[in-house]
């Protein structure tokens, strides 16, 4: 028995390894996406992360005066 006896059954094997790491891989890919999302929408309603430092508020300069 040599090795075309068993080709069907390697070739069966690849592709399904091949088909699942495609499958794992545009999962973490939409999820990381979705992921981006939901944080923008938190960020921008102004719930900020743990451990990110605390940002200053922003005052408004004071005007110069003209002479």
């Amino acid at each position: 028995m040599g090795a075309t006896a068993h080709i069907n059954f390697i070739a069966a094997s690849y592709a399904a390894a091949v088909i699942i790491i495609g499958a794992l891989i545009a999962w973490v890919t939409l999820d990381y996406r979705a992921q981006r999302r939901i944080l923008a929408g938190l960020e921008a309603r102004g719930v900020t992360r743990r451990s990110e430092p605390p940002r200053p508020e922003r005052t408004p300069a004071p005007m110069k005066e003209e002479a």
